[in-house]
């Protein structure tokens, strides 16, 4: 069984405070660059469904699609769901 000592505390402090320093450098070069790169992935993802989508509606126009209008719906419009009566009381005195 090992005991602690003050010199291994000093030590596993030191790497502590090291390996802080070390990653914060890092990141201040590293992380802008990941960052860009995440955004313009993000970018040319929006450009790639933009174009699908404009793709799809002038493929949609272009085709004769058949319109079929249910007129029972529009001369009997849904109901609201009914919960229940409202009851007005009065104070008694």
């Amino acid at each position: 069984m090992q005991t602690a000592s003050f010199s291994g505390f000093i030590k596993a402090l030191f790497y502590m405070v090291a390996f802080y320093y070390i990653f914060k450098f890092l990141a201040k070069l590293f992380l802008p660059l990941l960052v860009k790169k995440v955004v313009e992935k993000a970018g040319q993802n929006f450009q790639q469904q933009q174009q699908n989508a404009q793709d799809n509606s002038s493929n949609k126009t272009q085709s004769k699609d058949e319109v079929i209008y249910n007129s029972t719906n529009a001369k009997n419009p849904r109901e609201t769901k009914k919960v229940g009566e409202y009851v007005d009381y009065e104070e008694i005195d």
